[in-house]
């Protein structure tokens, strides 16, 4: 099968050094969209405790392995970096280099190479040698703070606002541009470091310029966009399950009401004093039908108005399966790549790289010297 797509990046080849939580993922994006992926698996497996076959961020790619702590283990990764166009490696700093493999060993071998160092804490600062997750870093950007209702805990965004959003696609960006002014002329490699800290920071430039102008209050769920607006947040059904309403703009909220049937029974939406009482109508109509009964009602109006679906609901939404959002793939049902380009798609061609399962095949691609460390033994 082949090892790259006909995607933007096809013909770029880019190493991984395997771990988990946002590298992987940002590695994935790079193979949806064509570039040829070799991830680099240790012996033994990363301890994440999934199984390598379901293991959806490592579509896409190839997988050798390579024991880093043998004595030649080094060198073969220097061999990968040298016919590489971006290297991504997620360790605490200071781990790839003394592994050997750090940004001075691998650019002395590839002055081209594009070096991605995915971390939470970033490479330098108080923090940046200390254990964290997602919601460590999140915690004290401040993005976290504004989730959840007023009066409660702030909820978790599962981990996708810190490690996905704020880490890996930040990556991915910095990694491309990197590669654009290094494909330049008079350009060279250099280092990404891509922080969670600094990329869930700067998702919240909004709400900072929004908060520095008055618009915005520094507590969860008293804004426009955190629940604190009555036409802008999530309402139970009689079935227990929930609709989510949108509907900001003055037309799209006359639209609302009127389908909602209580148009003429509502306080002005710009009496904020009786918010209260306007998320208190709307509430109780909502628990009047069921979610598929709503739906069906606001389907082709513009108020705003959609179900909340499960993850295992929403492939079969009509407009999601119109646009094949999400695609099956050697039995697993799962998002498509994205976004979508019109000269050169990407695709899922491979399923979750095994580890070890392509050394021979990458080695022969590539024309590195690779052998299976779990062969010598």
């Amino acid at each position: 099968m082949a090892a790259s797509g006909n995607g933007p990046l096809a013909g770029v080849r880019v190493v991984e050094l395997a771990g988990i939580g946002p590298g992987p993922f940002a590695a994935m994006h790079l193979a949806d969209l064509g570039a040829d992926v070799v991830r680099v698996d240790r012996p033994g497996g990363p301890g994440l405790g999934i199984d390598p076959a379901h293991d959806l961020t490592n579509r896409n790619k190839r997988s050798v392995l390579v024991d880093l702590k043998s004595a030649d283990g080094p060198a073969r990764v220097l061999d990968l970096a040298a016919a590489a166009d971006i290297l991504i490696e997620g360790y605490r700093p200071g781990v790839a280099e003394r592994l050997g493999v750090g940004p001075d060993a691998c650019l002395a071998r590839n002055p081209g190479l594009v070096y991605g160092r995915m971390t939470g804490w970033g490479q330098d600062g108080p923090l940046a040698d200390r254990a964290g997750h997602d919601v460590s870093y999140i915690a004290v950007t401040g993005t976290l703070s504004m989730v959840g209702r007023s009066g409660e805990p702030p909820a978790l965004p599962a981990n996708l606002l810190g490690d996905y959003a704020g880490g890996a696609l930040y990556l991915v960006v910095g990694v491309l541009a990197a590669l654009q002014h290094a494909r330049t002329e008079g350009g060279t490699g250099q280092v990404v470091d891509a922080a969670v800290v600094d990329g869930a920071s700067h998702l919240a430039t909004m709400i900072h310029g929004m908060m520095a102008a008055g618009g915005w209050q520094d507590r969860r769920g008293g804004n426009l966009l955190d629940g604190g607006c009555p036409f802008y947040g999530t309402y139970e059904t009689s079935d227990g399950e929930y609709m989510a309403v949108g509907a900001l703009e003055q037309r799209f909220y006359e639209e609302f009401v009127r389908l909602l049937g209580i148009a003429d029974t509502l306080p002005s939406r710009k009496d904020f004093d009786r918010w209260g009482e306007l998320r208190a109508a709307v509430a109780a109509r909502f628990l009047t039908r069921t979610r598929a009964e709503w739906t069906a009602l606001f389907e082709g109006s513009d108020a705003c108005v959609a179900p909340v679906l499960s993850l295992r609901e929403a492939p079969h939404h009509p407009h999601l399966a119109a646009r094949s959002t999400f695609v099956e793939h050697g039995g697993t049902v799962q998002p498509a790549p994205a976004p979508r380009f019109s000269a050169t798609p990407g695709a899922v061609r491979r399923g979750p790289a095994l580890p070890g399962a392509d050394t021979a095949e990458v080695a022969r691609d590539w024309g590195v010297p690779l052998t299976d460390p779990q062969e010598d033994r």
